[in-house]
């Protein structure tokens, strides 16, 4: 199988974390040299990586934060995938298999292909062991989509008949979760409301369409805004 992609790496805190050592560049890459095993790293990595022209790889990540006392969360973005989130914690793979109650090949071949295949109650153990926001279980699960499918029919129709199924799969109290869907359907119909107020019926479409792609994002910036 092909390699992984690079977690999404944080230049700017790369490079702010080792002026707060008083390191150069020739010193990183020295360090990761001599000791952790990457004979290849010259300055020029450690440069390219700082302004963003090039990524480290997963084992670059663990050595480059081992070389800046740092967490290997502390240079990333913000995680997408069940194994960045993995590495953002850094916690080994087979510490993950264990808390979930899952064996080590089964759980890398998720990894590997990006498609959750746990019960719901491992589900849970990967919260805790990775410390994951009802946001990020979703994406790392695989639910984007569906939950997608139902907040376009929410805010497009009555939200109020979509509460249970939405609930199902975030996870979001009922109380947040209500007032977030009741929300997401007011800015949505108020967009189209206003759009056509102006006699912009292609306006109107445009405006709706682009708040429908942004879906999942709107919702949980909804969720965030609730107490």
């Amino acid at each position: 199988s092909s390699p992984p992609p690079p977690p999404p790496f944080d230049a700017q805190a790369a490079r702010r974390l080792r002026g707060a050592l008083g390191m150069g560049p020739e010193h990183v890459a020295h360090a990761l040299r001599s000791a952790y095993g990457l004979p290849y790293v010259t300055p020029g990595h450690v440069l390219a990586w700082e302004r963003g022209t090039a990524a480290p790889d997963h084992t670059e990540l663990a050595a480059l934060a081992g070389a800046l006392w740092c967490d290997p969360g502390e240079l990333l973005g913000r995680p997408r995938t069940l194994r960045e989130h993995r590495i953002a914690r850094g916690v080994a793979p087979q510490d993950v298999a264990r808390a979930v109650g899952m064996a080590l090949p089964a759980y890398l071949r998720m990894e590997e292909d990006g498609t959750w295949r746990g019960t719901e109650r491992q589900v849970l153990d990967l919260v805790r062991v990775l410390r994951l926001e009802p946001a990020d279980v979703v994406a790392v699960t695989g639910r984007t989509e569906p939950l997608a499918a139902l907040l376009r029919g929410a805010v497009t129709t009555r939200w109020q008949a979509y509460v249970r199924q939405v609930g199902e799969l975030t996870a979001v109290e009922r109380p947040v979760l209500e007032e977030s869907l009741r929300r997401l359907h007011r800015d949505y119909q108020g967009r189209m409301t206003a759009t056509l107020g102006w006699g912009g019926g292609g306006t109107a479409g445009a405006a709706g369409e682009e708040f429908l792609e942004r879906i999942v994002e709107n919702f949980w910036a909804a969720v965030r805004r609730e107490p």
